[in-house]
């Protein structure tokens, strides 16, 4: 609850200064954000942090690739009833 309220407390602030600095002042941060976005040690950067996020997600499928076998093969006896003594009705 104290991170959401920091975070709305300075959304709030945020857009009273925003407000006041105008439309001039917006399009110069639009600028150098752009700026920022389209220097090299950033995008190189970001790329690298998006393979490393790809490679994650393929090691943590190869992991979990063998659970999903093991739960698709369920025993066939279990059919009519599930472990609570109802059925599946």
């Amino acid at each position: 609850m104290r991170y959401r309220l920091t975070f709305i407390t300075g959304m709030a602030v945020g857009y009273v200064l925003g407000t006041r600095a105008g439309r001039e002042r917006y399009e110069q941060l639009r600028a150098c954000a752009q700026k920022f976005a389209r220097n090299p040690a950033v995008r190189n950067t970001a790329e690298s942090a998006a393979q490393g996020g790809r490679h994650a997600a393929v090691r943590a499928l190869d992991k979990v690739r063998p659970l999903r076998e093991k739960i698709g093969q369920r025993d066939p006896r279990a059919v009519g009833e599930d472990d609570w003594g109802t059925s599946n009705t």
